[in-house]
């Protein structure tokens, strides 16, 4: 599972329904929301292949 920190909740949690983007410059990146308090939680780098 990717993770990534949720400034609401002030800590690094699992992103729920992660979708992955990229950013202007071509980065790639990772989108989705806080499974606790529904905030959008954003992370620079690609989605880990499991």
């Amino acid at each position: 599972m990717v993770q990534a920190y949720c400034v609401k909740c002030r800590a690094k949690t699992d992103i729920k329904d992660p979708k992955e983007v990229k950013l202007k410059n071509g980065r790639p990146a990772v989108k989705g929301t806080c499974p606790t308090c529904g905030t959008n939680v954003f992370r620079i780098g690609a989605m880990p292949k499991e």
